[in-house]
């Protein structure tokens, strides 16, 4: 099943990008450090938020075949650049899950978040560093 994206360059370093499906629209800018303006997110930003929201996801549909509650929960993803060939060398993801859940459970979560889609798809020299809070 293929799903259908498409984007529009309007000036500067942007692009209006739209889900075709839903028609749903974000703009995208390139970053200060490349010659942007950093006024939205980059393409490459994208790629640490979809990881991020891709993960709670994943946790999400295990959660919910098994009666669990995530209510509350959240992620905040830190991208780090590298140089030489310039790509994501580093994403930094802390996800924020509900006190309550047992050990056992927490367990499961995380194993089936870490095999969400955008994750099996990043570059092998990706570093990816998960940590799991239980705060909410």
């Amino acid at each position: 099943m293929g799903v259908l994206m498409s984007g529009v360059y309007v000036g500067g370093k942007s692009f209006e990008l739209t889900h075709e499906p839903s028609g749903t629209k974000i703009t995208t800018d390139a970053p200060k450090d490349n010659g942007g303006e950093g006024k939205a997110f980059s393409p490459t930003d994208l790629v640490g938020a979809a990881l991020g929201s891709c993960v709670v996801t994943t946790m999400v549909l295990f959660a919910e075949r098994h009666g669990i509650s995530l209510r509350g929960a959240s992620f905040q993803v830190e991208k780090i650049m590298g140089t030489e060939p310039r790509r994501i060398a580093e994403l930094v993801l802390k996800v924020h899950l509900p006190v309550e859940l047992d050990p056992t459970n927490r367990l499961k979560l995380e194993r089936a978040g870490m095999t969400c889609p955008v994750h099996k798809s990043l570059h092998p020299d990706t570093v990816v560093r998960a940590e799991f809070v239980y705060d909410v």
